[in-house]
Protein backbone atom coordinates (compact mmCIF):
# COMPACT_ATOMS: atom_id res chain seq x y z
CA UNK A 1 0.00 0.00 0.00
CA UNK A 2 2.80 2.42 0.89
CA UNK A 3 4.41 1.91 -2.49
CA UNK A 4 1.22 2.55 -4.41
CA UNK A 5 0.53 5.73 -2.44
CA UNK A 6 4.08 6.95 -3.07
CA UNK A 7 3.79 6.19 -6.78
CA UNK A 8 0.56 8.09 -7.07
CA UNK A 9 1.95 11.07 -5.17
CA UNK A 10 5.10 11.16 -7.29
CA UNK A 11 3.05 10.99 -10.46
CA UNK A 12 0.98 13.89 -9.21
CA UNK A 13 4.09 15.89 -8.32
CA UNK A 14 3.20 15.97 -4.64
CA UNK A 15 6.45 14.52 -3.29
CA UNK A 16 10.14 14.89 -4.03
CA UNK A 17 13.08 12.54 -4.14
CA UNK A 18 13.94 13.59 -0.61
CA UNK A 19 10.63 12.21 0.66
CA UNK A 20 11.24 8.98 -1.23
CA UNK A 21 14.35 8.55 0.86
CA UNK A 22 12.41 8.33 4.10
CA UNK A 23 13.70 5.92 6.79
CA UNK A 24 11.05 3.34 5.87
CA UNK A 25 12.07 3.45 2.20
CA UNK A 26 15.76 3.28 3.04
CA UNK A 27 15.22 0.22 5.24
CA UNK A 28 13.68 -1.65 2.32
CA UNK A 29 16.06 -0.32 -0.31
CA UNK A 30 19.39 -0.37 1.47
CA UNK A 31 21.58 -2.76 3.40
CA UNK A 32 21.76 -5.18 0.49
CA UNK A 33 25.51 -5.50 0.89
CA UNK A 34 27.78 -5.45 -2.13
CA UNK A 35 25.89 -5.81 -5.43
CA UNK A 36 25.99 -9.11 -7.29
CA UNK A 37 28.34 -8.94 -10.28
CA UNK A 38 26.98 -10.46 -13.51
CA UNK A 39 29.29 -11.23 -16.44
CA UNK A 40 27.61 -9.64 -19.47
CA UNK A 41 27.49 -12.08 -22.41
CA UNK A 42 30.06 -13.93 -20.35
CA UNK A 43 33.34 -12.18 -19.60
CA UNK A 44 32.93 -10.47 -22.95
CA UNK A 45 35.83 -8.04 -22.58
CA UNK A 46 38.18 -11.02 -22.59
CA UNK A 47 36.54 -13.61 -24.86
CA UNK A 48 34.04 -13.45 -27.72
CA UNK A 49 30.61 -12.56 -26.37
CA UNK A 50 27.95 -15.21 -25.82
CA UNK A 51 30.31 -18.08 -26.64
CA UNK A 52 31.17 -20.99 -24.40
CA UNK A 53 34.65 -19.50 -24.13
CA UNK A 54 33.19 -16.33 -22.61
CA UNK A 55 31.32 -18.17 -19.88
CA UNK A 56 34.35 -20.33 -19.20
CA UNK A 57 36.40 -17.15 -18.84
CA UNK A 58 33.87 -15.76 -16.35
CA UNK A 59 34.13 -18.98 -14.34
CA UNK A 60 37.94 -18.84 -14.51
CA UNK A 61 37.80 -15.32 -13.07
CA UNK A 62 35.60 -16.57 -10.24
CA UNK A 63 32.17 -15.34 -11.32
CA UNK A 64 29.02 -17.37 -10.94
CA UNK A 65 26.43 -15.23 -12.75
CA UNK A 66 26.53 -14.89 -16.53
CA UNK A 67 24.14 -13.08 -18.87
CA UNK A 68 23.19 -14.19 -22.37
CA UNK A 69 20.85 -13.44 -25.28
CA UNK A 70 18.54 -15.89 -27.03
CA UNK A 71 17.40 -15.78 -30.67
CA UNK A 72 15.68 -18.39 -32.89
CA UNK A 73 16.83 -19.92 -36.16
CA UNK A 74 14.76 -20.55 -39.28
CA UNK A 75 14.14 -24.15 -38.23
CA UNK A 76 13.19 -23.28 -34.67
CA UNK A 77 16.40 -23.86 -32.70
CA UNK A 78 17.26 -21.45 -29.92
CA UNK A 79 20.77 -20.03 -30.19
CA UNK A 80 22.80 -17.66 -28.03
CA UNK A 81 23.57 -14.46 -29.91
CA UNK A 82 23.06 -10.80 -29.12
CA UNK A 83 22.21 -9.30 -32.52
CA UNK A 84 19.33 -10.36 -34.73
CA UNK A 85 21.95 -10.47 -37.51
CA UNK A 86 24.92 -12.81 -37.67
CA UNK A 87 27.05 -10.20 -39.39
CA UNK A 88 28.89 -8.50 -36.53
CA UNK A 89 30.12 -11.50 -34.56
CA UNK A 90 30.58 -14.25 -37.17
CA UNK A 91 32.09 -14.79 -40.62
CA UNK A 92 28.66 -15.21 -42.19
CA UNK A 93 29.47 -12.76 -45.02
CA UNK A 94 32.30 -15.02 -46.17
CA UNK A 95 30.44 -18.31 -45.76
CA UNK A 96 27.10 -17.13 -47.16
CA UNK A 97 27.98 -14.03 -49.25
CA UNK A 98 24.68 -13.78 -51.10
CA UNK A 99 22.32 -13.81 -48.14
CA UNK A 100 22.39 -10.29 -46.74
CA UNK A 101 21.24 -8.99 -44.28
CA UNK A 102 22.19 -12.27 -42.61
CA UNK A 103 19.36 -12.38 -40.08
CA UNK A 104 19.41 -15.24 -37.58
CA UNK A 105 15.80 -16.09 -38.44
CA UNK A 106 16.77 -16.74 -42.08
CA UNK A 107 19.40 -19.40 -41.29
CA UNK A 108 19.01 -22.97 -40.11
CA UNK A 109 20.76 -24.17 -36.99
CA UNK A 110 23.07 -26.31 -39.13
CA UNK A 111 24.08 -23.25 -41.15
CA UNK A 112 24.70 -21.20 -38.00
CA UNK A 113 26.82 -24.05 -36.62
CA UNK A 114 29.21 -23.68 -39.57
CA UNK A 115 30.11 -20.11 -38.66
CA UNK A 116 33.22 -18.88 -36.86
CA UNK A 117 32.09 -16.77 -33.91
CA UNK A 118 35.54 -16.13 -32.46
CA UNK A 119 37.94 -14.78 -35.09
CA UNK A 120 36.31 -11.33 -35.13
CA UNK A 121 37.39 -10.97 -31.51
CA UNK A 122 40.86 -12.51 -31.65
CA UNK A 123 42.76 -15.13 -33.65
CA UNK A 124 43.11 -16.99 -30.37
CA UNK A 125 39.41 -17.79 -30.55
CA UNK A 126 39.23 -18.83 -34.19
CA UNK A 127 36.72 -21.62 -34.63
CA UNK A 128 34.51 -20.73 -31.67
CA UNK A 129 30.88 -21.42 -32.53
CA UNK A 130 27.51 -19.82 -31.85
CA UNK A 131 26.18 -22.12 -29.11
CA UNK A 132 22.67 -23.47 -29.07
CA UNK A 133 20.84 -22.67 -25.87
CA UNK A 134 20.97 -26.28 -24.71
CA UNK A 135 24.74 -26.36 -25.23
CA UNK A 136 25.04 -23.11 -23.31
CA UNK A 137 22.90 -24.34 -20.41
CA UNK A 138 25.00 -27.48 -20.09
CA UNK A 139 28.19 -25.44 -19.92
CA UNK A 140 26.74 -23.10 -17.28
CA UNK A 141 25.68 -26.19 -15.34
CA UNK A 142 29.16 -27.68 -15.69
CA UNK A 143 30.60 -24.44 -14.31
CA UNK A 144 28.12 -24.53 -11.40
CA UNK A 145 26.91 -21.18 -12.65
CA UNK A 146 23.82 -19.02 -12.56
CA UNK A 147 22.08 -17.52 -15.56
CA UNK A 148 20.48 -14.20 -16.44
CA UNK A 149 18.80 -15.15 -19.73
CA UNK A 150 17.51 -12.46 -22.06
CA UNK A 151 14.78 -13.23 -24.57
CA UNK A 152 15.90 -11.08 -27.47
CA UNK A 153 13.61 -9.50 -30.06
CA UNK A 154 10.51 -11.53 -29.12
CA UNK A 155 8.53 -9.66 -31.77
CA UNK A 156 10.61 -11.49 -34.39
CA UNK A 157 9.99 -14.89 -32.86
CA UNK A 158 6.35 -15.50 -31.86
CA UNK A 159 6.14 -18.15 -29.16
CA UNK A 160 9.79 -17.87 -28.13
CA UNK A 161 8.80 -17.55 -24.47
CA UNK A 162 7.08 -20.95 -24.48
CA UNK A 163 9.97 -22.51 -26.41
CA UNK A 164 12.58 -21.09 -24.05
CA UNK A 165 10.73 -22.34 -21.00
CA UNK A 166 10.26 -25.76 -22.57
CA UNK A 167 13.97 -26.06 -23.26
CA UNK A 168 14.82 -24.85 -19.76
CA UNK A 169 12.52 -27.53 -18.39
CA UNK A 170 13.98 -30.23 -20.61
CA UNK A 171 17.46 -29.31 -19.38
CA UNK A 172 16.41 -29.44 -15.73
CA UNK A 173 16.52 -25.70 -15.14
CA UNK A 174 12.99 -25.35 -13.79
CA UNK A 175 13.35 -27.46 -10.65
CA UNK A 176 13.54 -25.77 -7.26
CA UNK A 177 17.33 -25.72 -7.09
CA UNK A 178 17.79 -24.26 -10.55
CA UNK A 179 15.06 -21.66 -10.12
CA UNK A 180 17.31 -20.04 -7.51
CA UNK A 181 19.99 -19.74 -10.21
CA UNK A 182 17.86 -18.42 -13.05
CA UNK A 183 16.42 -15.05 -14.08
CA UNK A 184 14.61 -14.50 -17.39
CA UNK A 185 14.56 -10.93 -18.70
CA UNK A 186 13.55 -8.93 -21.77
CA UNK A 187 13.17 -5.38 -23.05
CA UNK A 188 9.61 -6.39 -23.91
CA UNK A 189 7.20 -6.03 -21.00
CA UNK A 190 4.78 -8.31 -22.83
CA UNK A 191 7.42 -11.02 -23.10
CA UNK A 192 8.28 -10.76 -19.40
CA UNK A 193 4.60 -10.92 -18.50
CA UNK A 194 4.14 -14.00 -20.71
CA UNK A 195 7.02 -15.79 -18.98
CA UNK A 196 5.49 -14.99 -15.60
CA UNK A 197 2.05 -16.20 -16.65
CA UNK A 198 3.41 -19.44 -18.12
CA UNK A 199 5.79 -20.19 -15.24
CA UNK A 200 4.98 -18.05 -12.19
CA UNK A 201 7.83 -19.58 -10.17
CA UNK A 202 10.49 -18.20 -12.55
CA UNK A 203 12.22 -15.00 -11.44
CA UNK A 204 11.75 -12.34 -14.11
CA UNK A 205 13.30 -8.98 -14.94
CA UNK A 206 12.29 -6.06 -17.15
CA UNK A 207 15.07 -4.28 -19.01
CA UNK A 208 14.35 -0.57 -18.95
CA UNK A 209 13.43 2.35 -16.72
CA UNK A 210 9.68 2.57 -16.12
CA UNK A 211 8.44 5.74 -14.48
CA UNK A 212 7.73 5.54 -10.77
CA UNK A 213 4.04 5.85 -11.61
CA UNK A 214 4.29 2.68 -13.76
CA UNK A 215 6.09 0.53 -11.21
CA UNK A 216 2.92 -0.76 -9.58
CA UNK A 217 1.95 -2.35 -12.91
CA UNK A 218 5.37 -3.93 -13.51
CA UNK A 219 5.38 -5.30 -9.95
CA UNK A 220 2.54 -7.63 -10.92
CA UNK A 221 4.75 -9.78 -13.14
CA UNK A 222 8.42 -8.88 -12.72
CA UNK A 223 10.84 -9.31 -9.83
CA UNK A 224 13.56 -6.92 -11.02
CA UNK A 225 13.82 -3.65 -12.92
CA UNK A 226 17.11 -3.61 -14.84
CA UNK A 227 17.92 -0.17 -16.28
CA UNK A 228 20.88 1.35 -18.03
CA UNK A 229 23.12 2.79 -15.34
CA UNK A 230 22.88 6.27 -16.85
CA UNK A 231 19.16 6.41 -16.11
CA UNK A 232 19.55 5.65 -12.41
CA UNK A 233 19.52 7.76 -9.26
CA UNK A 234 19.43 7.00 -5.56
CA UNK A 235 15.81 8.13 -5.44
CA UNK A 236 14.75 5.94 -8.34
CA UNK A 237 16.36 2.80 -6.90
CA UNK A 238 14.68 3.51 -3.55
CA UNK A 239 11.33 3.89 -5.32
CA UNK A 240 11.79 0.52 -7.08
CA UNK A 241 12.74 -1.19 -3.82
CA UNK A 242 9.56 0.16 -2.22
CA UNK A 243 7.44 -2.19 -4.33
CA UNK A 244 6.94 -5.88 -3.71
CA UNK A 245 7.05 -8.08 -6.80
CA UNK A 246 5.03 -11.20 -7.62
CA UNK A 247 7.02 -13.31 -5.16
CA UNK A 248 6.31 -10.93 -2.26
CA UNK A 249 9.85 -9.59 -2.11
CA UNK A 250 11.03 -6.05 -2.84
CA UNK A 251 11.78 -5.45 -6.50
CA UNK A 252 15.48 -5.66 -7.29
CA UNK A 253 17.61 -3.48 -9.58
CA UNK A 254 20.49 -4.67 -11.79
CA UNK A 255 22.33 -1.83 -13.57
CA UNK A 256 23.94 -2.28 -17.01
CA UNK A 257 26.49 -2.09 -18.60
CA UNK A 258 29.13 -0.92 -16.12
CA UNK A 259 32.74 -1.38 -17.23
CA UNK A 260 34.86 0.97 -15.12
CA UNK A 261 35.63 1.38 -11.45
CA UNK A 262 34.19 4.87 -11.01
CA UNK A 263 30.82 3.92 -12.48
CA UNK A 264 30.75 0.72 -10.43
CA UNK A 265 31.19 2.69 -7.25
CA UNK A 266 28.59 5.22 -8.38
CA UNK A 267 25.85 2.66 -8.97
CA UNK A 268 26.75 0.74 -5.83
CA UNK A 269 26.13 4.02 -4.01
CA UNK A 270 22.62 3.98 -5.47
CA UNK A 271 22.13 0.66 -3.63
CA UNK A 272 21.54 -1.42 -6.71
CA UNK A 273 21.32 -5.17 -6.19
CA UNK A 274 23.43 -6.18 -9.17
CA UNK A 275 25.89 -4.81 -11.71
CA UNK A 276 26.02 -6.23 -15.24
CA UNK A 277 29.46 -5.81 -16.78
CA UNK A 278 31.79 -6.91 -19.58
CA UNK A 279 34.66 -6.60 -17.08
CA UNK A 280 33.53 -8.37 -13.93
CA UNK A 281 37.02 -8.37 -12.45
CA UNK A 282 37.23 -4.58 -12.71
CA UNK A 283 33.87 -4.14 -10.99
CA UNK A 284 34.72 -6.66 -8.29
CA UNK A 285 37.96 -4.85 -7.50
CA UNK A 286 36.20 -1.47 -7.43
CA UNK A 287 33.60 -2.74 -4.99
CA UNK A 288 36.18 -4.32 -2.73
CA UNK A 289 34.98 -7.89 -3.05
CA UNK A 290 38.29 -9.50 -4.02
Amino acid sequence: MYARVVAAMVAAGLVTTAILLSPTSRARAGEHGVPTVIAHRGASAYAPENTLAAIDKAAELGFTWVENDVQRTKDGRLVVLHDDSLQRTTNVEDVFPGRAPWKVKDFTAAEVARLDAGSWFSPAYAGARVPTLDQYLRRVEGNHGKLLLEIKNPELYPGIEQETLKLLGNEGWLDRGHLERLIVQSFSAGSVRTVHELRPAVTTAYLGTPTVAQLHWFARFTDLINPSYGSLSLGYVAAVHAFDGPHDKPLGVFAWTVNDAATARLVAGYRVDGVITNKPDVVRAALGTD
